[in-house]
């Protein structure tokens, strides 16, 4: 009857409706709760090493339009970046910085040949890690150094270069604590930087690069007394883990000037455009392949290797890894070069301890580090082969320490490896 369906539509009406009050209810409440931004799983952790990557704390920025001209510059990527994250604000004018000192260096590297600044200084001059000092050495330093100080944004900076020749003994931590060229200015941040890696390179055009990483300040008073000697507080700021990296990065100078960061959320790598005389965002998230068919190290040194890692390589050139997959080795001998290589293709890049370096020979606090912060945020692994390299605290600024870094499948092999030797062997007997 029409008061019979009259009924039965109403009661339909009705459960329709409170089904839909039902879900307006349950979105709403899902609306309520904060956005977590989402990070990289948190990694396995091995029996030889605790290697877990923490989620990032810093919110990527948003591009709604792209000019097709010029794409995504980096001015405009660290402007996005600094409203996403206010507290980030100071970073901009230090990118700014850096960046105009990567083109300056990328330029004087390129003309080096032309201009006479190939070759070592004629004074001999030997920095603290027992290197003579080449032209560009002394002159990269000085452009990157200046770039950081004049933003007025610094606290502290830390180079590898020296102003003086030092006496350097293989044992001589003490020494290496006062010897460091730390100046201190009013800001929030510190910088360390490698200003121009595998400086020995240049005369060979082989790539060649320059390695930062930016702390903030612990806001300790530095003061530099009348002989030049530092007060310990100076080197307390310095002297952080990776962990406490706000930013890190490296610029290689090759056939094409590249620059890739981390700002704790991701690795973004930028191109120089010379054209436009602007670093142009080409990957904005770089992700390492889990595991790759490369690995890079200089094999001369094998014979001198902890038994796990000439196991790993060994294995692997043979194709009976855990990939079963034949490995190929590209060694170029610069950090920079052979990282980059790693970031894009994948694989394993390793500067272990030897018998003759029994520490490794990669600077802890401002090679080490930096990259190890660029290559987890891609989604790889560094450790040393038993510890995470962010968690190690340097107690000199020149410490040195083993890396290897990479592809997480790979490094955890490796770790794995590690994990079944005895550590009382291993030539590191570090952290």
């Amino acid at each position: 009857r029409f008061s019979d369906r009259l009924k039965l539509e109403g009661h339909t009406s009705t459960m329709a409706f409170s089904a839909l009050v039902a879900a307006l209810c349950a979105a709403a409440t899902t609306a309520l709760v904060p956005h977590q931004p989402v990070g990289p799983r948190p990694l396995s952790v091995q029996p030889a090493a605790t290697l877990e990557t923490p989620p990032p704390v810093v919110a990527p920025p948003v591009f709604t339009e792209v000019c097709s001209e010029t794409g995504i510059t980096l001015s405009r990527f660290m402007i996005e970046a600094t409203v996403a994250n206010p507290h980030l604000a100071e970073l901009e004018s230090i990118f700014s910085s850096i960046q105009t000192a990567g083109k300056t260096i990328s330029n004087l590297v390129r003309r080096s040949s032309l201009t006479g600044l190939t070759g070592y200084l004629d004074s001999g001059n030997i920095n603290v890690q027992g290197e003579e000092q080449k032209k560009l050495d002394v002159i990269t330093n000085d452009v990157l150094k200046n770039a950081l100080r004049f933003t007025g944004r610094m606290g502290v900076l830390a180079s590898e270069e020296e102003d003086a020749p030092v006496e350097v003994e293989d044992d001589a931590t003490t020494r290496y604590e006062h010897d460091i060229l730390v100046e201190k200015t009013a800001g929030k941040y510190v910088a360390v930087f490698d200003p121009l890696d595998g400086s020995s390179n240049v005369d060979a055009g082989i790539p060649t690069g320059t390695i930062f990483g930016i702390f903030e300040d612990a806001g300790d008073e530095c003061t530099v007394l009348a002989d030049g000697t530092l007060v310990d507080e100076c080197l307390g700021a310095t002297l952080q883990p990776g962990t406490r990296l706000v930013a890190a990065g490296y610029i290689l100078y090759s056939c094409a000037t590249f620059m890739a960061f981390t700002l704790g959320a991701g690795t973004h790598m930028f191109t120089y455009d010379e054209h436009i005389g602007e670093f142009v965002l080409t990957d904005p998230e770089v992700k390492i392949p889990p595991r790759g068919k490369i690995y890079s190290t200089n094999e001369a040194n094998k014979p001198e290797w902890d038994a796990a890692l000439r196991k790993y390589v060994e294995q692997v050139s043979a194709g009976e890894g855990a990939s079963g997959v034949k490995y190929t080795s590209r060694y170029i001998g610069s950090m920079v070069g052979d990282v980059h290589r790693t970031l894009l293709y994948g694989g394993v890049f390793a500067y272990p301890a030897d018998k003759k370096n029994t520490a490794g020979k990669l600077r802890l606090l401002y090679e080490a580090a930096p990259m190890a912060f660029l290559v987890e945020q891609a989604g790889g692994l560094a450790t040393t082969g038993r510890t995470r390299i962010m968690d190690i605290a340097p107690t000199n600024v020149h410490q040195r320490v083993p890396c290897v870094l990479g592809s997480k499948d790979d490094v955890e092999e490796i770790c794995a490896l590690y994990g079944e030797s005895d550590p009382a062997t291993d030539i590191y007997q570090g952290a």
